[in-house]
Formats: C-alpha cells, structure tokens, sequence
C-alpha cells in the first residue's frame, strides 16, 4: 500500500472505525505475542455455591473463531448475575467459565469476519461470556476500544455495570429533567451508576440501603434523598412525603421479591416499575390486572436487548466513557482480587459487604 493511500485513508471524513478498518484491512492478521496453551481459569461443573468455583491452571487457551478476537485479560469484573448461572438461577450448559466482561490487550485475530479495525495491541474493553480467565476469545462486534484517557481497571468496572445504568434510563424509562426517581441499592454497583447518571440528566434520586454507611456513600454519588429501609418502618409513606405526597416516576429495583409490592405502592399513576434484578429473590408471579388501578408499567428488562446491535453497544459505549470523562463520574472499585480467590469474591458479593464494582486480576 502507498504512503500516499495510507495518509488519504487516515485524513478521509469517514467515521473513525471505519476509517481504522479500511487501514487495517491491508495487512495480514497475525499474532502480536506468542499465546501459550494452557491458562488459569475458574471453571464450574455443576451448579452450587462458592465450592463449584475450581481454580484451573491447565485449562485450553481459546483459539479465536470468524468474527472474534482473542483477548489476554488485565481486569475481569464480577456481578450479581455470575452468581445466578453459578447456582443454576439462570440456566447454562455446563461446563463453563463464568464471567461476562473484561479488560485488556488483543493477541491475535480470527481467521475471517468483520473486526471492526481491531488489530494486536489493541487495549480493548469487552462484553461476552467466559471472562473468569487469563484468555478470552469474544466477539469483535461486543468488544470496544478504551479510550487513552481511562485509567487501567476502569474499563472493565464499568462496562456492564454502568451501560446496566445509562440503558435503564435512556431505554427502560427515558428520565427527564426533574423526575423523580427511585433506586433500590443505590449504593450498589449498579445503584451508584444510576445516581451518578440520574444526577446528571437532571432527576431527583430517592434511594435507599441498608446502613448509614452505605446512605452516605449514595449521597456523595448523586442520591439526594435516603431512606434506611431496615429501619424505616412505612418505606411508601416516607418516599411519597418525599415527592409532596405523589410518589415516583420511575423505580428501578434490583432487589427482586422483597421491595416490588412497595414499588407498585409508591409509583405515581402511569408511573413505571423497573425489576432488573433478584437479590432478594425472583418476584412471584403478578396478576396483571393489578397494574389496571394506576395504569402502571412493568419491565424486567435485560442490557443485552438493548445493545443488541453494534450500532447500539457502540452508541451507548461511546455515551458511557463520555460521561465518565466530561462528568468526571466516579468509578467506584470495592476491590480486586487475585483470578484465584473468586469464591471469597463471591462470598462478598451475596452478603452485601460490598459498594462498587469487584474486579478480578488473573
């Protein structure tokens, strides 16, 4: 290829991946780093608790397939979901390697399919399964660049996270300037995000924990009300004298089961319930006639419908590492642990002794 071709290509007016795919397309795909065979991983056999996490160090490295990359991970993230296909909540074949994001450096690529101008070297966020691993190989479509300005770690700690967030309220129920907005374990992973991002927009945050500690922390990141709700015995009449005796717009809730009977108490009319999680249990089944007495809306979304296209993972990517670098959002990490101590990860994570995002290191 010319230099004169190269410099056209790099100046064009075309968008940024393209102009990077085109780039790309006129070398040969190889591999950056020699790849051993064999990595550290955790696998799980059967479903169970904390002892069906088997620490692996023999385990195959993947060979990247058309359409996928294969990636050596920096930071893994851990979410309540693993959790769910470890006990067999959420239904999956097994064997397999739990895990549904990560960070790090692309290794080599697959044989054919379109890699979106990704190339060896490339520091590269993605969102896949099999991420409790020194090696992943994932689909090019679901992974993205990280932006020069993200600090290490960062990445992979909010990725799903905190898309999770911005989808809830661009999608699940598109948040206007001066709403009012109820967040169940605000000072959760998912819960900070929602606070920070609300605040951002222009909501007004009710949240609610379980510890002073936790109340204070979700103030700091955006809540502008807390409701403590071990000690507040009428959490609907609280929130409703809150919002002037109207309720909520919207509630997201994470818990499942044991706040969803107030949700529906505490939304106004036409008013939306978000159940996007089951800490506390699946919610049992609803007679949908209920809804019928304020009109109210129920969603029990997923983020992956929401970027399932890689116009939608790129727009809604692109709007979340914006926010954490224009808005200076915090990204808050509770800690990271050694790829091997994953059952004490998870021990944390189920007993609530956690605020923020947990982050393996293989």
């Amino acid at each position: 290829m010319s230099t004169r071709y190269a410099t056209r290509l790099l100046t064009s007016r075309f968008q940024p991946t393209l102009r990077l795919r085109q780039f790309n397309n006129h070398f040969p795909r190889k591999m950056a780093t020699s790849v051993p065979k064999t990595m550290g991983g955790i696998l799980v056999e059967k479903t169970g608790g904390i002892e069906v996490l088997q620490y692996k160090t023999d385990l195959p490295v993947p060979t990247p397939k058309e359409g996928q990359v294969l990636v050596k991970n920096d930071f893994i993230g851990v979410n309540y979901i693993d959790t769910y296909f470890r006990t067999g909540l959420y239904p999956s074949p097994k064997p397999e390697i739990l895990g549904r994001e990560a960070e790090g450096t692309i290794v080599s690529l697959g044989p054919s399919g379109d890699m979106y101008g990704f190339k060896p070297g490339d520091r590269v966020v993605w969102m896949a399964s099999g991420a409790y691993a020194e090696y992943t190989a994932v689909p090019a479509v679901k992974t993205h660049i990280v932006p020069s300005g993200i600090e290490p770690g960062i990445a992979a700690a909010s990725i799903l996270q905190g898309l999770t967030a911005l989808t809830l309220i661009r999608e699940a129920y598109l948040v206007q300037k001066g709403d009012w907005v109820l967040v169940h374990a605000a000072a959760g992973g998912v819960g900070l995000w929602l606070c920070q991002l609300l605040k951002a927009v222009g909501a007004r945050v009710i949240g609610t924990a379980s510890t002073s500690e936790k109340i204070e922390l979700a103030k700091k990141n955006g809540a502008e009300f807390m409701i403590n709700y071990k000690e507040e015995k009428d959490f609907v009449g609280k929130a409703k004298g809150i919002t002037g005796g109207e309720g909520v717009a919207v509630v997201f809730d994470s818990t499942g089961k044991d706040q969803f009977e107030n949700d529906l108490e505490v939304v106004v009319r036409k008013g939306t319930v978000v159940s996007y999680g089951n800490s506390s249990g699946a919610v049992p089944p609803l007679a949908i006639s209920r809804l019928a007495a304020k009109n109210i809306k129920v969603l029990r979304p997923t983020l992956f419908n929401y970027i399932y296209t890689r116009e939608e993972f790129e727009k809604y990517t692109v709007e979340l590492f914006d926010f954490i670098t224009k808005d200076k959002l915090n990204v808050r990490i509770h800690h990271t642990y050694p790829l091997k101590d994953i059952a004490k990860a998870h021990t944390d994570l189920e007993g609530r002794a956690t605020t923020g995002k947990l982050l393996l290191k293989p």
